[in-house]
């Protein structure tokens, strides 16, 4: 499964390279929700795009301005969680300095990794500079999708990567916490409700992948030896970009607020990818089917352009 990807994080990059329609109240809608202390999770390039932009309309100025002050307000958040961890390590270390015990031990570890992870968090929110991580997401992220708006206009939302299906309830998302991957065998099954009704693409670079490590080696378990997880990033050769297929869903329930969300569909994986110890991999149309894809034709087109798809050369290596 297509755990996690490297995608365009930043709106503008659908807008510049397709023309497509910003849905910008859907992002001002979704950063107030944020702003309100609901658990929205969004890549740094997301919410970069907005913070040193330079706005176009109004929504673009309101985006910006929650970014800013949701940044500004996480800095002392962080900082005296900060201080907390660095008093608890010095106290364990004092305690450790005369005697050896597990709560002592342990505290020092924990400590130890959340300065670490605090320290980045800081950083982060500072760091001008891109790297490679922050276009990543991960289940439960939302980020920028492309799909054709009842307009017959591309449209970009942003939506979350882990579809609740509309009439599902909303408990699905722990039952059913696989369904950020759409399988293509099970399209006219779990899926029947959306596919072939409401498609849309996240263009992505790379996607990462859990695999046992015997796999990956390609060899059985020797007597004894305890699985090992290692996680792979697997990008096409050459750098070119991944229109990958998706099925998306509004999902409105009571006491809950609205949800915008889509799965990326995986099916059987190519030979190097199978070899590298994977059984899956994501559908990458070609570019010339992205506008058909997009307008959700019946099942047997929509099974035609999956078919019809982009074959490049996966390359992988041990994701750092």
């Amino acid at each position: 499964m297509c755990y996690s990807a490297k995608v365009w994080a930043d709106y503008r990059r659908y807008v510049k390279h397709f023309g497509a329609h910003v849905d910008i109240e859907e992002f001002v809608v979704l950063l107030n929700r944020r702003a309100r202390g609901e658990k929205i999770v969004v890549p740094k390039s997301f919410t970069d795009a907005f913070k040193y932009g330079t706005p176009t309309n109004e929504g673009e100025k309101e985006c910006q301005e929650l970014v800013r002050a949701y940044d500004a307000a996480q800095i002392p958040l962080l900082q005296e969680k900060l201080f907390e961890q660095k008093r608890r390590l010095a106290d364990a270390e004092r305690t450790l300095a005369t005697k050896v015990t597990k709560k002592a031990s342990e505290d020092k570890r924990i400590a130890t990794k959340k300065i670490q992870d605090f320290t980045r968090m800081l950083n982060d929110l500072e760091r001008i500079e891109y790297l490679e991580k922050d276009d990543r997401i991960f289940p439960g992220n939302f980020c920028p999708v492309m799909l054709r708006g009842d307009d017959g206009e591309l449209h970009i939302r942003p939506m979350r990567y882990l579809c609740r299906p509309a009439g599902r309830p909303a408990f699905f998302d722990t039952k059913y916490p696989g369904t950020y991957n759409a399988r293509r065998d099970s399209l006219d099954g779990y899926w029947k409700n959306v596919f072939a009704s409401t498609h849309a693409i996240i263009v992505a670079t790379e996607f990462f992948e859990n695999v046992k490590r015997h796999r990956l080696d390609g060899r059985e378990l020797s007597p004894g030896e305890v699985e090992e997880n290692v996680i792979l990033k697997f990008a096409p050769e050459g750098g070119q970009v991944m229109h990958l297929a998706c099925l998306w869903s509004h999902w409105t329930g009571s006491g809950e607020p609205d949800l915008d969300s889509f799965a990326i569909i995986t099916d059987e994986p190519p030979p190097e990818v199978a070899a590298a110890g994977h059984d899956r991999c994501p559908i990458p149309l070609k570019p010339e089917n992205v506008e058909a894809w997009l307008s959700a034709p019946s099942p047997t087109d929509s099974e035609a352009l999956l078919e019809d798809k982009e074959r490049p050369y996966y390359e992988h290596k041990l994701a750092a």
